[in-house]
Protein backbone atom coordinates (compact mmCIF):
# COMPACT_ATOMS: atom_id res chain seq x y z
CA UNK A 1 0.00 0.00 0.00
CA UNK A 2 1.36 3.09 -1.01
CA UNK A 3 2.53 6.08 1.40
CA UNK A 4 -0.27 8.79 1.01
CA UNK A 5 0.62 12.01 -0.59
CA UNK A 6 1.88 14.80 1.98
CA UNK A 7 -0.77 17.63 3.12
CA UNK A 8 -0.90 20.46 0.85
CA UNK A 9 -0.25 23.73 2.12
CA UNK A 10 -3.45 25.61 2.93
CA UNK A 11 -4.25 29.70 1.88
CA UNK A 12 -5.98 30.82 4.97
CA UNK A 13 -8.40 33.84 5.50
CA UNK A 14 -6.79 35.93 2.61
CA UNK A 15 -7.99 37.82 0.30
CA UNK A 16 -7.50 37.05 -3.55
CA UNK A 17 -4.65 39.31 -5.04
CA UNK A 18 -4.07 40.38 -8.80
CA UNK A 19 -1.87 37.76 -10.49
CA UNK A 20 -1.34 35.55 -7.17
CA UNK A 21 -1.85 32.51 -9.03
CA UNK A 22 1.81 33.15 -10.90
CA UNK A 23 3.51 33.75 -7.37
CA UNK A 24 1.27 30.54 -5.55
CA UNK A 25 1.45 28.31 -7.93
CA UNK A 26 0.94 24.13 -6.64
CA UNK A 27 4.50 23.95 -7.28
CA UNK A 28 6.05 26.92 -5.31
CA UNK A 29 3.76 25.96 -2.56
CA UNK A 30 4.65 22.37 -2.71
CA UNK A 31 8.35 23.67 -2.60
CA UNK A 32 7.90 26.08 0.64
CA UNK A 33 5.51 22.76 2.11
CA UNK A 34 8.90 20.68 1.73
CA UNK A 35 10.96 23.56 3.33
CA UNK A 36 8.52 23.56 6.15
CA UNK A 37 8.14 20.53 6.84
CA UNK A 38 12.19 19.75 6.96
CA UNK A 39 12.95 22.55 9.26
CA UNK A 40 10.41 23.85 11.19
CA UNK A 41 11.08 21.89 13.72
CA UNK A 42 14.64 23.13 13.83
CA UNK A 43 13.78 26.15 13.85
CA UNK A 44 11.48 26.10 16.94
CA UNK A 45 14.06 24.67 18.97
CA UNK A 46 16.98 27.73 18.40
CA UNK A 47 14.08 30.40 19.03
CA UNK A 48 13.96 27.66 22.26
CA UNK A 49 17.66 28.35 22.54
CA UNK A 50 17.27 31.59 22.32
CA UNK A 51 15.19 32.02 25.30
CA UNK A 52 17.46 29.96 27.55
CA UNK A 53 20.74 31.95 26.16
CA UNK A 54 18.77 35.26 27.29
CA UNK A 55 18.01 33.22 30.53
CA UNK A 56 21.75 32.85 31.02
CA UNK A 57 22.68 36.52 30.19
CA UNK A 58 20.18 37.61 33.12
CA UNK A 59 21.50 35.81 35.35
CA UNK A 60 25.46 36.43 34.66
CA UNK A 61 25.27 40.17 32.83
CA UNK A 62 27.74 39.09 30.87
CA UNK A 63 29.41 37.60 27.16
CA UNK A 64 32.21 35.52 25.76
CA UNK A 65 33.88 34.19 22.77
CA UNK A 66 32.52 30.31 22.68
CA UNK A 67 35.16 27.94 24.14
CA UNK A 68 33.52 24.69 21.95
CA UNK A 69 34.37 26.41 18.89
CA UNK A 70 38.18 28.09 19.45
CA UNK A 71 39.49 25.52 16.76
CA UNK A 72 37.74 26.79 14.10
CA UNK A 73 38.39 30.52 15.06
CA UNK A 74 42.28 29.46 15.59
CA UNK A 75 42.09 27.67 12.17
CA UNK A 76 43.66 29.91 9.63
CA UNK A 77 43.35 27.86 6.90
CA UNK A 78 39.91 28.15 5.83
CA UNK A 79 37.88 31.03 3.79
CA UNK A 80 34.70 31.57 2.51
CA UNK A 81 33.58 30.58 -0.93
CA UNK A 82 34.68 32.39 -3.72
CA UNK A 83 32.79 35.54 -4.97
CA UNK A 84 30.22 35.60 -7.82
CA UNK A 85 31.47 38.51 -10.65
CA UNK A 86 27.94 39.87 -9.45
CA UNK A 87 29.09 40.26 -5.95
CA UNK A 88 32.01 41.73 -6.04
CA UNK A 89 31.69 45.40 -5.90
CA UNK A 90 29.37 46.35 -3.38
CA UNK A 91 30.48 49.91 -2.55
CA UNK A 92 27.33 51.30 -2.32
CA UNK A 93 24.17 49.27 -1.27
CA UNK A 94 20.20 50.88 -1.04
CA UNK A 95 17.37 49.78 0.96
CA UNK A 96 14.25 49.37 0.76
CA UNK A 97 10.84 47.19 0.13
CA UNK A 98 9.35 45.48 -2.64
CA UNK A 99 6.47 47.91 -3.53
CA UNK A 100 6.50 48.44 -7.68
CA UNK A 101 7.74 52.19 -7.45
CA UNK A 102 10.43 51.06 -5.15
CA UNK A 103 11.83 48.23 -7.46
CA UNK A 104 12.14 50.20 -9.79
CA UNK A 105 13.53 53.36 -8.40
CA UNK A 106 15.87 51.01 -6.67
CA UNK A 107 17.19 48.89 -9.39
CA UNK A 108 17.70 52.44 -11.24
CA UNK A 109 19.50 54.21 -8.16
CA UNK A 110 23.60 53.90 -9.50
CA UNK A 111 23.84 52.05 -6.15
CA UNK A 112 25.73 48.83 -7.01
CA UNK A 113 23.20 46.24 -5.04
CA UNK A 114 19.68 46.83 -3.79
CA UNK A 115 18.88 45.43 -0.49
CA UNK A 116 14.92 43.79 -1.84
CA UNK A 117 13.40 43.76 1.88
CA UNK A 118 10.76 41.44 2.93
CA UNK A 119 11.51 42.07 6.74
CA UNK A 120 12.08 45.75 8.24
CA UNK A 121 11.40 47.67 5.63
CA UNK A 122 7.77 45.85 4.35
CA UNK A 123 4.80 45.25 6.81
CA UNK A 124 4.11 41.53 6.36
CA UNK A 125 0.80 42.08 4.74
CA UNK A 126 -0.82 39.65 2.11
CA UNK A 127 -0.67 41.83 -0.54
CA UNK A 128 3.22 43.19 0.14
CA UNK A 129 4.18 39.48 0.91
CA UNK A 130 2.34 37.94 -2.46
CA UNK A 131 2.78 40.99 -5.09
CA UNK A 132 6.61 42.05 -3.34
CA UNK A 133 7.56 38.55 -5.17
CA UNK A 134 5.54 39.14 -8.18
CA UNK A 135 7.79 43.11 -8.75
CA UNK A 136 10.55 40.99 -8.47
CA UNK A 137 9.82 38.31 -10.63
CA UNK A 138 8.35 40.92 -12.94
CA UNK A 139 11.30 43.23 -12.98
CA UNK A 140 13.68 40.09 -13.51
CA UNK A 141 11.76 39.79 -16.64
CA UNK A 142 11.59 43.49 -17.55
CA UNK A 143 7.49 43.06 -17.26
CA UNK A 144 7.52 46.15 -14.71
CA UNK A 145 7.08 49.92 -14.79
CA UNK A 146 4.68 52.37 -13.08
CA UNK A 147 2.47 55.64 -13.09
CA UNK A 148 2.44 57.44 -9.73
CA UNK A 149 -1.52 57.89 -10.07
CA UNK A 150 -0.73 61.68 -8.21
CA UNK A 151 2.46 63.16 -9.94
CA UNK A 152 1.22 61.26 -13.47
CA UNK A 153 5.07 60.35 -13.25
CA UNK A 154 6.43 57.31 -15.11
CA UNK A 155 8.66 54.77 -14.16
CA UNK A 156 10.67 52.53 -16.17
CA UNK A 157 14.04 50.19 -15.98
CA UNK A 158 17.17 51.11 -17.27
CA UNK A 159 19.21 48.96 -19.83
CA UNK A 160 20.07 45.64 -18.01
CA UNK A 161 24.15 46.87 -17.14
CA UNK A 162 22.46 49.94 -15.27
CA UNK A 163 20.96 48.11 -12.70
CA UNK A 164 21.72 47.36 -9.04
CA UNK A 165 22.27 43.28 -8.35
CA UNK A 166 19.45 42.50 -6.08
CA UNK A 167 20.01 40.91 -2.52
CA UNK A 168 17.20 39.77 -0.94
CA UNK A 169 16.12 39.92 2.87
CA UNK A 170 13.48 37.33 4.02
CA UNK A 171 11.59 37.65 7.84
CA UNK A 172 13.46 36.38 10.98
CA UNK A 173 12.95 33.01 12.08
CA UNK A 174 11.15 34.89 14.97
CA UNK A 175 8.34 35.35 12.82
CA UNK A 176 5.26 33.11 10.91
CA UNK A 177 3.22 33.81 8.08
CA UNK A 178 -0.49 33.24 9.26
CA UNK A 179 -1.91 33.00 5.64
CA UNK A 180 0.07 29.83 4.56
CA UNK A 181 -0.47 26.87 6.95
CA UNK A 182 -0.10 23.17 7.00
CA UNK A 183 -2.32 21.51 8.81
CA UNK A 184 -3.10 24.57 11.06
CA UNK A 185 0.64 25.31 11.72
CA UNK A 186 1.73 28.53 9.95
CA UNK A 187 4.61 28.50 8.18
CA UNK A 188 7.31 30.90 9.29
CA UNK A 189 7.55 34.09 7.27
CA UNK A 190 11.50 33.10 6.56
CA UNK A 191 10.72 29.74 4.46
CA UNK A 192 7.54 31.45 2.40
CA UNK A 193 9.94 34.97 1.70
CA UNK A 194 13.03 32.85 0.54
CA UNK A 195 10.72 29.40 -0.79
CA UNK A 196 8.73 31.86 -3.29
CA UNK A 197 11.77 33.73 -4.18
CA UNK A 198 14.34 31.05 -4.83
CA UNK A 199 11.65 28.94 -6.62
CA UNK A 200 10.88 31.47 -9.18
CA UNK A 201 14.01 33.33 -9.43
CA UNK A 202 16.86 31.00 -9.07
CA UNK A 203 17.30 29.38 -12.36
CA UNK A 204 16.00 32.76 -13.80
CA UNK A 205 18.70 34.73 -12.35
CA UNK A 206 21.19 32.17 -13.26
CA UNK A 207 20.36 33.12 -17.07
CA UNK A 208 21.11 36.26 -16.21
CA UNK A 209 24.84 36.23 -15.19
CA UNK A 210 23.78 36.92 -11.61
CA UNK A 211 22.45 34.34 -9.13
CA UNK A 212 19.67 34.12 -5.54
CA UNK A 213 21.53 36.31 -3.39
CA UNK A 214 20.35 36.83 0.46
CA UNK A 215 20.17 38.93 3.26
CA UNK A 216 19.70 36.51 6.68
CA UNK A 217 18.36 39.08 9.26
CA UNK A 218 18.21 38.68 13.20
CA UNK A 219 20.62 35.86 13.34
CA UNK A 220 21.81 34.74 17.00
CA UNK A 221 24.07 32.06 17.05
CA UNK A 222 26.00 30.06 14.34
CA UNK A 223 23.81 27.58 14.49
CA UNK A 224 20.90 29.39 12.90
CA UNK A 225 23.69 29.93 10.03
CA UNK A 226 24.01 26.54 9.86
CA UNK A 227 20.11 26.09 9.82
CA UNK A 228 20.45 28.30 6.53
CA UNK A 229 23.32 26.56 5.35
CA UNK A 230 20.73 23.14 4.90
CA UNK A 231 17.91 25.35 3.57
CA UNK A 232 20.04 26.52 1.20
CA UNK A 233 21.93 22.90 0.20
CA UNK A 234 18.40 21.03 0.43
CA UNK A 235 16.86 24.20 -2.17
CA UNK A 236 18.98 23.72 -4.47
CA UNK A 237 19.15 19.87 -5.02
CA UNK A 238 15.48 20.14 -4.94
CA UNK A 239 15.45 22.12 -8.01
CA UNK A 240 18.73 21.01 -9.23
CA UNK A 241 20.41 24.39 -8.96
CA UNK A 242 24.35 24.00 -8.25
CA UNK A 243 25.46 24.05 -5.12
CA UNK A 244 27.05 27.15 -4.14
CA UNK A 245 24.85 29.09 -6.24
CA UNK A 246 23.40 30.92 -3.45
CA UNK A 247 24.60 33.57 -1.72
CA UNK A 248 24.16 34.97 2.11
CA UNK A 249 25.15 38.09 3.97
CA UNK A 250 24.45 37.62 7.42
CA UNK A 251 23.40 40.68 9.54
CA UNK A 252 25.32 41.04 12.34
CA UNK A 253 22.63 42.49 14.53
CA UNK A 254 22.57 40.95 17.48
CA UNK A 255 24.84 41.09 20.30
CA UNK A 256 24.93 37.32 20.57
CA UNK A 257 25.97 36.95 16.40
CA UNK A 258 29.25 39.76 17.51
CA UNK A 259 30.76 36.60 19.53
CA UNK A 260 30.37 34.15 16.96
CA UNK A 261 31.38 35.85 13.65
CA UNK A 262 34.14 33.41 12.24
CA UNK A 263 31.67 30.61 13.56
CA UNK A 264 28.49 32.05 11.32
CA UNK A 265 31.02 32.51 8.37
CA UNK A 266 32.31 28.89 8.90
CA UNK A 267 29.20 27.39 8.91
CA UNK A 268 27.90 29.10 5.59
CA UNK A 269 31.16 28.85 4.17
CA UNK A 270 30.24 27.65 1.25
CA UNK A 271 27.09 30.17 0.23
CA UNK A 272 28.95 33.32 2.58
CA UNK A 273 29.74 36.38 0.78
CA UNK A 274 30.12 38.65 4.12
CA UNK A 275 28.82 39.90 7.22
CA UNK A 276 26.97 43.81 7.77
CA UNK A 277 27.11 45.90 10.43
CA UNK A 278 23.49 46.59 11.01
CA UNK A 279 23.50 49.42 13.69
CA UNK A 280 19.70 49.86 15.05
CA UNK A 281 19.35 45.93 15.58
CA UNK A 282 22.55 45.25 17.20
CA UNK A 283 21.90 48.38 20.00
CA UNK A 284 18.07 46.75 20.48
CA UNK A 285 19.84 43.72 20.98
CA UNK A 286 22.36 45.05 23.44
CA UNK A 287 19.18 46.59 25.38
CA UNK A 288 17.01 43.25 25.42
CA UNK A 289 19.71 40.87 26.09
CA UNK A 290 21.16 43.17 29.10
CA UNK A 291 17.81 45.12 30.24
CA UNK A 292 18.28 43.86 33.67
CA UNK A 293 22.28 44.41 34.06
CA UNK A 294 22.11 47.14 35.99
CA UNK A 295 23.16 51.47 35.27
CA UNK A 296 26.33 49.66 33.41
CA UNK A 297 24.10 48.80 30.42
CA UNK A 298 21.87 52.01 30.50
CA UNK A 299 22.29 53.41 26.56
CA UNK A 300 21.65 57.20 26.29
CA UNK A 301 19.31 58.55 23.44
CA UNK A 302 20.15 56.35 20.25
CA UNK A 303 21.10 59.41 18.17
CA UNK A 304 23.96 59.75 20.66
CA UNK A 305 25.02 56.16 20.70
CA UNK A 306 27.25 56.77 17.58
CA UNK A 307 29.35 54.39 15.56
CA UNK A 308 32.41 56.19 17.32
CA UNK A 309 31.29 55.38 20.46
CA UNK A 310 34.38 52.72 22.17
CA UNK A 311 31.84 49.40 21.73
CA UNK A 312 30.71 50.23 18.35
CA UNK A 313 33.97 50.67 17.04
CA UNK A 314 35.14 46.98 18.95
CA UNK A 315 32.26 45.42 16.87
CA UNK A 316 32.32 47.01 13.61
CA UNK A 317 36.62 46.96 13.69
CA UNK A 318 36.18 43.29 14.95
CA UNK A 319 33.36 42.70 11.77
CA UNK A 320 36.13 44.20 9.29
CA UNK A 321 38.78 41.79 10.64
CA UNK A 322 36.90 38.90 10.75
CA UNK A 323 35.56 39.24 6.95
CA UNK A 324 38.90 39.80 5.47
CA UNK A 325 40.61 37.01 7.36
CA UNK A 326 38.02 34.55 5.74
CA UNK A 327 37.68 35.88 2.48
CA UNK A 328 33.92 38.03 3.22
CA UNK A 329 32.73 41.10 2.27
CA UNK A 330 32.39 43.63 5.34
CA UNK A 331 29.39 45.91 4.77
CA UNK A 332 28.94 49.06 6.61
CA UNK A 333 25.61 50.26 8.73
CA UNK A 334 22.77 52.38 7.17
CA UNK A 335 22.84 56.14 6.01
CA UNK A 336 18.85 57.05 7.20
CA UNK A 337 18.71 60.90 5.97
CA UNK A 338 15.97 61.28 3.80
CA UNK A 339 16.56 64.79 1.72
CA UNK A 340 14.06 67.51 2.53
CA UNK A 341 12.44 69.43 -0.90
CA UNK A 342 12.07 72.10 1.67
CA UNK A 343 15.21 72.81 3.87
CA UNK A 344 18.76 73.39 1.75
CA UNK A 345 20.18 74.34 5.28
CA UNK A 346 19.06 70.71 7.03
CA UNK A 347 20.32 68.83 3.50
CA UNK A 348 23.54 70.49 4.04
CA UNK A 349 24.05 69.36 7.19
CA UNK A 350 22.83 65.61 7.13
CA UNK A 351 24.64 65.48 3.91
CA UNK A 352 27.83 66.58 5.64
CA UNK A 353 27.25 63.52 8.48
CA UNK A 354 26.67 60.90 5.79
CA UNK A 355 29.69 61.92 4.13
CA UNK A 356 31.74 61.82 7.50
CA UNK A 357 30.12 58.48 8.34
CA UNK A 358 31.01 56.68 4.37
CA UNK A 359 34.32 57.87 4.98
CA UNK A 360 34.92 56.42 8.28
CA UNK A 361 33.84 53.50 6.98
CA UNK A 362 36.00 53.04 3.94
CA UNK A 363 38.92 53.96 5.84
CA UNK A 364 38.61 51.38 8.38
CA UNK A 365 38.12 48.95 5.52
CA UNK A 366 34.68 48.26 4.69
CA UNK A 367 33.92 47.22 1.25
CA UNK A 368 30.40 48.61 0.94
CA UNK A 369 27.39 50.28 3.15
CA UNK A 370 24.20 51.36 2.82
CA UNK A 371 21.80 54.34 2.22
CA UNK A 372 18.35 54.78 2.34
CA UNK A 373 17.66 56.74 0.10
CA UNK A 374 18.60 57.51 -3.80
CA UNK A 375 20.16 61.10 -3.13
CA UNK A 376 22.39 59.76 -0.94
CA UNK A 377 23.93 57.21 -3.44
CA UNK A 378 26.44 59.98 -5.11
CA UNK A 379 27.55 61.11 -1.30
CA UNK A 380 28.67 57.71 -0.77
CA UNK A 381 30.11 56.19 -3.70
CA UNK A 382 32.22 59.40 -3.44
CA UNK A 383 33.69 58.13 -0.38
CA UNK A 384 34.03 54.70 -1.34
CA UNK A 385 35.37 55.49 -4.46
CA UNK A 386 38.32 57.58 -3.02
CA UNK A 387 39.59 54.79 -1.37
CA UNK A 388 38.83 51.90 -3.31
CA UNK A 389 39.41 53.32 -7.19
CA UNK A 390 38.66 50.74 -9.99
CA UNK A 391 39.27 47.62 -7.09
CA UNK A 392 36.13 46.45 -6.24
CA UNK A 393 36.59 45.81 -2.62
CA UNK A 394 39.68 45.94 -0.59
CA UNK A 395 39.94 42.32 1.10
CA UNK A 396 43.11 42.35 1.00
CA UNK A 397 43.22 44.86 3.82
CA UNK A 398 43.53 42.83 6.76
CA UNK A 399 43.26 45.01 9.82
CA UNK A 400 45.44 42.63 11.67
CA UNK A 401 46.35 45.55 14.35
CA UNK A 402 42.37 45.00 15.46
CA UNK A 403 42.35 42.95 18.83
CA UNK A 404 39.18 43.11 20.61
CA UNK A 405 38.39 41.72 23.91
CA UNK A 406 35.19 39.87 24.92
CA UNK A 407 34.32 42.64 27.01
CA UNK A 408 35.07 45.80 25.07
CA UNK A 409 31.99 44.29 22.73
CA UNK A 410 29.65 45.38 26.11
CA UNK A 411 31.37 47.92 27.90
CA UNK A 412 28.34 50.16 27.25
CA UNK A 413 29.46 52.46 30.55
CA UNK A 414 32.83 53.81 28.09
CA UNK A 415 30.41 55.94 26.45
CA UNK A 416 29.99 60.01 27.69
CA UNK A 417 26.55 59.89 27.68
CA UNK A 418 23.76 59.88 29.39
CA UNK A 419 19.57 59.39 28.57
CA UNK A 420 17.92 63.19 28.14
CA UNK A 421 14.19 64.14 28.24
CA UNK A 422 14.15 64.48 24.54
CA UNK A 423 15.57 61.37 23.80
CA UNK A 424 12.43 59.80 25.86
CA UNK A 425 10.31 62.96 23.98
CA UNK A 426 11.40 61.61 20.42
CA UNK A 427 11.43 57.74 21.53
CA UNK A 428 8.02 57.92 22.01
CA UNK A 429 7.03 60.56 18.96
CA UNK A 430 8.95 57.89 16.43
CA UNK A 431 7.27 54.78 18.53
CA UNK A 432 4.01 55.81 17.58
CA UNK A 433 4.49 57.52 14.28
CA UNK A 434 5.93 54.23 13.19
CA UNK A 435 3.82 51.92 14.46
CA UNK A 436 0.82 53.79 12.64
CA UNK A 437 2.21 53.39 9.54
CA UNK A 438 3.16 49.92 10.20
CA UNK A 439 -0.86 48.99 10.74
CA UNK A 440 -1.21 50.41 7.52
CA UNK A 441 1.04 48.09 5.92
CA UNK A 442 4.00 50.62 5.51
CA UNK A 443 7.66 48.86 6.89
CA UNK A 444 9.48 52.02 5.76
CA UNK A 445 8.39 55.62 6.78
CA UNK A 446 10.46 58.60 6.83
CA UNK A 447 9.70 60.60 9.92
CA UNK A 448 11.92 63.85 11.16
CA UNK A 449 13.85 63.54 8.22
CA UNK A 450 14.67 59.90 8.79
CA UNK A 451 13.79 57.12 7.01
CA UNK A 452 12.79 54.46 10.37
CA UNK A 453 11.78 50.69 9.93
CA UNK A 454 11.03 47.92 12.11
CA UNK A 455 14.54 48.02 13.95
CA UNK A 456 14.44 51.78 14.95
CA UNK A 457 11.10 51.51 16.52
CA UNK A 458 12.33 48.89 18.57
CA UNK A 459 15.16 50.07 19.60
CA UNK A 460 13.22 53.44 20.62
CA UNK A 461 10.40 51.36 22.63
CA UNK A 462 12.98 49.36 24.33
CA UNK A 463 14.52 52.79 25.43
CA UNK A 464 11.51 53.69 27.05
CA UNK A 465 11.29 50.30 28.36
CA UNK A 466 15.19 50.31 29.80
CA UNK A 467 15.13 53.90 31.13
CA UNK A 468 11.85 53.26 33.22
CA UNK A 469 13.30 50.20 34.95
CA UNK A 470 16.57 51.38 35.77
CA UNK A 471 14.99 54.38 37.17
CA UNK A 472 16.64 57.15 34.95
CA UNK A 473 16.45 60.75 36.57
CA UNK A 474 16.91 63.01 33.32
CA UNK A 475 18.80 66.47 33.19
CA UNK A 476 15.21 68.37 34.10
CA UNK A 477 15.44 66.55 37.25
CA UNK A 478 12.38 64.59 36.04
CA UNK A 479 12.11 60.64 36.77
CA UNK A 480 12.01 58.13 33.85
CA UNK A 481 8.33 56.87 35.19
CA UNK A 482 5.32 54.86 33.23
CA UNK A 483 3.40 58.12 34.01
CA UNK A 484 5.48 60.58 32.52
CA UNK A 485 6.04 58.07 29.22
CA UNK A 486 1.75 57.87 28.79
CA UNK A 487 1.82 61.57 29.59
CA UNK A 488 3.97 62.07 26.59
CA UNK A 489 2.14 59.58 24.33
CA UNK A 490 -1.07 61.39 25.00
CA UNK A 491 0.37 64.50 24.18
CA UNK A 492 2.05 63.42 20.70
CA UNK A 493 -1.40 61.69 19.75
CA UNK A 494 -2.78 65.65 20.55
CA UNK A 495 -0.09 67.37 18.68
CA UNK A 496 -0.59 64.68 15.45
CA UNK A 497 -4.27 65.20 15.34
CA UNK A 498 -3.51 69.03 15.37
CA UNK A 499 -1.33 68.34 12.55
CA UNK A 500 -3.63 65.88 10.06
CA UNK A 501 -6.92 67.35 11.38
CA UNK A 502 -9.91 65.52 13.01
CA UNK A 503 -11.25 63.67 9.83
CA UNK A 504 -7.55 62.31 8.54
CA UNK A 505 -6.97 61.31 11.98
CA UNK A 506 -9.76 59.35 12.87
CA UNK A 507 -9.00 57.45 9.42
CA UNK A 508 -5.64 55.97 10.91
CA UNK A 509 -4.73 53.76 13.34
CA UNK A 510 -3.09 56.51 15.92
CA UNK A 511 -4.76 55.25 19.00
CA UNK A 512 -4.12 51.56 18.37
CA UNK A 513 -0.58 52.72 17.77
CA UNK A 514 -0.27 54.63 21.06
CA UNK A 515 -1.82 51.63 22.67
CA UNK A 516 0.85 49.27 21.55
CA UNK A 517 3.96 51.57 22.02
CA UNK A 518 2.65 52.08 25.59
CA UNK A 519 1.89 48.23 26.16
CA UNK A 520 5.66 47.19 24.61
CA UNK A 521 7.39 50.01 26.46
CA UNK A 522 5.61 49.09 29.67
CA UNK A 523 4.56 45.81 30.53
CA UNK A 524 7.17 44.03 33.47
CA UNK A 525 7.08 41.21 30.44
CA UNK A 526 9.26 42.54 28.05
CA UNK A 527 7.95 41.67 24.51
CA UNK A 528 11.28 39.65 22.31
CA UNK A 529 9.99 41.84 19.59
CA UNK A 530 7.44 44.12 18.89
CA UNK A 531 6.31 42.75 15.47
CA UNK A 532 4.65 40.05 16.86
CA UNK A 533 2.22 41.85 19.21
CA UNK A 534 1.52 43.99 16.00
CA UNK A 535 1.03 41.26 13.43
CA UNK A 536 -1.79 40.23 15.09
CA UNK A 537 -3.10 43.88 14.77
CA UNK A 538 -2.27 44.28 11.46
CA UNK A 539 -5.05 44.25 9.10
CA UNK A 540 -4.71 42.31 5.50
Amino acid sequence: MSAPAPSPLAIVDAEPLPRQEEVLTDAALAFVAELHRRFTPRRDDLLARRAERRAEIARTSTLDFLPETAAIRADDSWKVAECPPALQDRRVEITGPTDRKMTINALNSGARIWLADFEDASAPTWENVVLGQLNLIDAYSRNIDFTDAGSGKSYALRPADELATVVMRPRGWHLSERHLQLDGQPVPGALVDFGLYFFHNAQRLLDLGKGPYFYLPKTESHLEARLWNDVFVFAQDYLGIPQGTVRATVLIETITAAYEMEEILHELRDHASGLNAGRWDYLFSIVKNFRDGGPKFVLPDRNAVTMTAPFMRAYTELLVRTCHKRGAHAIGGMAAFIPSRRDAEVNKVAFEKVRADKDREAADGFDGSWVAHPDLVPIAMESFDKVLGDKPHQKDRLREDVHVEAADLIAIDSLDARPTYAGLVNAVQVGIRYIEAWLRGMGAVAIFNLMEDAATAEISRSQIWQWINAGVEFENGEKATPELARRIAAEELQTIEAELGAEAFAAGNWQQAHDLLLEVSLDADYADFLTLPAYERLRG
